[in-house]
C-alpha cells in the first residue's frame, strides 16, 4: 500500500474530528428516548460512505432500526468483501460513574494509551472500530488503490439483538453476496501483542419475574408468613450454579465442546497476567468454574450470570415492604454446538419448576444466538494475519472471545461466507461500562491495517 503513511500524518485530525462528531450522537437503541438520534446516526454514516468514495449508498428501512448499506464495485469478477458494522450503542448508565459526561467526548492520556484514548459511550463499541473501514476504504479509493470490491452494511439493532437483521439479510442474499466478511467489533490482546479472534461464544438473554402476593404487603404484619418474591428469586438464582460453580440446568452442558488439552496448552501461549489481570479490575481472586483457567472460564466456557436484579423499595430512607414483585435479566454465553433456541428452554423448564409454592414464574426470552469458530487455515485469516503482521512487525495469535456476536453464524449460514474479526481494541477499554474508551493509536493503527488485508486477500485469491 503506497502512500498510507503520508496519508495517515496528512489526515490523522480529521479522521479524529470526524469520529468525535459521530460520538456525540446518543444512538442508543435500547432506549426509545433516543430514537431520533438512533435515525440521525445512520444518516451521519450514510453521508460518511458517500463522502469516502462509495456508491449505491442507502438507508434501508426495516422494521427497526435502517440499515446503510454501500458498495464500490471495480470488477465482477475481483472478490468482494462485505464489511459489517454497527452504529448504535449501549445505555450511558449509571451517569454518575462516568469520569466525562458519555456523549462529550474527550482524549484523555491513560496507562494503557499514553497518546490519548477517546472517551465515549460507543468509542470502541463499534463507532471506533466501524469508522476505521470507512476511512481505511476511503483511502484506498482516493490513492486508486482499492483492490478489491467492497460492500458495507451498518446496522442499528447489534446491542439490541440484531431483530430486523436476519430478514434483511435473507431478503438480500444477491445483493449481499461476498467472498469474505470482515468485522472489527472484538480486540486484541495488547498494542504490542496482536491477536485475531477465531471463535465467539453465543447467548441467551433472558427476564424472569417473580410473583407473589397479589399487592406490597407491610413486612412487620406479613413477614414470615408468606413468599417473599424477592428472598425466593435470589435463592432460585443462586441454585443455578453449585459448590463448582458448575450450572444446574439439567441438559445445560449436553452439546458443550471439551477442548484437547493440546488446543488448551496452546491457548495458554497467549501472554497473560494473572496479576495484572486481578490489578485491573482491582480484586483479590479470581472466580470460575473449577477446573479450568481464567482464559479458559472466559472464551471456551459456557457460563450464566444475572446482568440486573431489583424489586421492592429502592428509594432513600426505609420502607417496610414485601414487595408483591421481583425482577432479574439473566444471559447465558454459550460454547459452538450449544443451541440458544434450546439453551433457553432449557433455562424456562428448569426455573419454572424449581419455584417453590407461594409464588409464580414467568420466564421472557430476549434475544440470542449461536457461536461461531472460524479456521485459521483459510485465505481470509491469513490475508488478516499477514496484515497484522506487516503494520505490527509481529504475527498475530489465533484468540478465542467471550464476547458474542450473534449475527456471525447467522451470516454462514445465509451467506454462505466466512467472517474474519479484525479487531483493534482492549479488554480494558470498558465497553458497555462506564468510562468507555478507545485508544487514539489503535483506531489509527486500525485504519493502516485494514488495507492490507484488502491487498493481501486479492493476492492470495488470485
Amino acid at each position: 500500500m503506497k502512500d498510507i503513511t503520508a496519508y495517515m500524518a496528512q489526515h490523522k485530525q480529521r479522521f479524529l474530528e470526524e469520529l468525535i462528531e459521530l460520538l456525540k450522537i446518543p444512538s442508543v437503541s435500547a432506549d426509545p428516548a433516543f430514537s431520533q438520534d438512533v435515525y440521525n446516526t445512520a444518516e451521519a454514516i450514510k453521508g460518511a460512505l458517500e463522502k469516502a468514495g462509495c456508491e449505491a449508498v442507502e438507508i434501508c428501512e426495516t422494521a427497526g432500526y435502517p440499515i446503510i448499506y454501500a458498495e464500490k464495485i471495480l470488477d465482477p469478477s475481483l472478490p468482494t468483501v462485505l464489511v459489517y458494522g454497527h452504529y448504535d450503542v449501549q445505555p450511558a448508565d449509571p451517569i454518575d460513574l462516568w469520569t466525562s459526561p458519555p456523549f462529550e467526548p474527550v482524549i484523555k492520556k491513560t496507562e494503557l494509551h499514553p497518546e490519548g484514548a477517546i472517551f465515549a459511550r460507543g468509542a470502541c463499541d463499534d463507532k471506533g472500530q466501524m469508522y476505521m473501514h470507512v476511512k481505511a476504504v476511503e483511502f484506498m479509493i482516493a490513492t486508486g488503490q482499492l483492490p478489491c470490491n467492497v460492500k458495507f452494511m451498518i446496522e442499528g439493532e447489534e446491542e439490541v439483538g440484531s431483530k430486523s437483521l436476519a430478514d434483511f439479510v435473507a431478503q438480500n442474499q444477491a445483493k449481499l453476496a461476498n467472498d469474505i466478511i470482515l468485522i472489527s467489533d472484538t480486540g486484541m490482546i495488547a498494542n504490542d501483542v496482536p491477536s485475531i479472534t477465531t471463535g465467539l461464544r453465543g447467548l441467551s438473554y433472558v427476564e424472569v419475574e417473580v410473583t407473589g402476593p397479589n399487592r406490597d404487603l407491610h413486612s412487620g404484619l406479613y413477614g414470615g408468613a408468606v413468599a417473599n418474591p424477592i428472598n425466593v428469586l435470589t435463592k432460585m438464582i443462586a441454585s443455578l450454579h453449585d459448590e463448582n460453580n458448575h450450572i444446574t440446568i439439567p441438559g445445560f452442558y449436553e452439546k458443550v465442546e471439551e477442548l484437547s488439552a493440546e488446543e488448551r496448552a496452546e491457548m495458554a501461549k497467549a501472554p497473560f497476567s494473572l496479576e495484572d489481570y486481578q490489578n485491573a479490575l482491582k480484586i483479590d481472586s479470581v472466580y470460575g468454574e473449577k477446573g479450568y483457567l481464567t482464559n479458559e472460564r472466559n472464551a471456551i466456557r459456557p457460563t450464566l450470570d444475572v446482568n440486573g436484579i431489583w424489586g421492592g423499595y429502592t428509594g432513600e430512607g426505609a420502607k417496610t415492604v414485601i414487595a408483591s414483585k421481583a425482577y432479574a435479566k439473566i444471559s447465558m454465553r454459550l460454547v459452538p454446538h450449544q443451541d440458544w433456541e434450546e439453551i433457553t428452554q432449557l433455562f424456562k423448564t428448569h426455573f419454572e419448576s424449581i419455584a417453590p409454592k407461594g409464588v409464580s414464574v414467568k420466564v421472557t426470552p430476549h434475544h440470542g444466538g449461536q457461536g461461531y469458530v472460524t479456521p485459521i487455515n483459510t485465505i481470509g485469516y491469513q490475508a488478516a494475519s499477514k496484515a497484522y503482521e506487516t503494520t505490527f512487525g509481529k504475527k498475530p495469535i489465533p484468540q478465542r472471545s467471550g464476547g458474542s456476536i450473534p449475527i456471525v453464524a447467522l451470516f454462514e449460514k445465509e451467506l454462505k461466507s466466512k467472517t474474519i474479526l479484525m479487531g483493534f481494541g482492549l479488554d480494558s477499554d470498558a465497553i458497555h461500562s462506564p468510562n468507555e474508551h478507545f485508544g487514539v493509536w489503535n483506531y489509527l493503527k486500525g485504519i493502516e491495517t485494514i488495507p492490507y488485508f484488502y491487498q493481501y486477500f486479492k493476492e492470495m485469491s488470485s
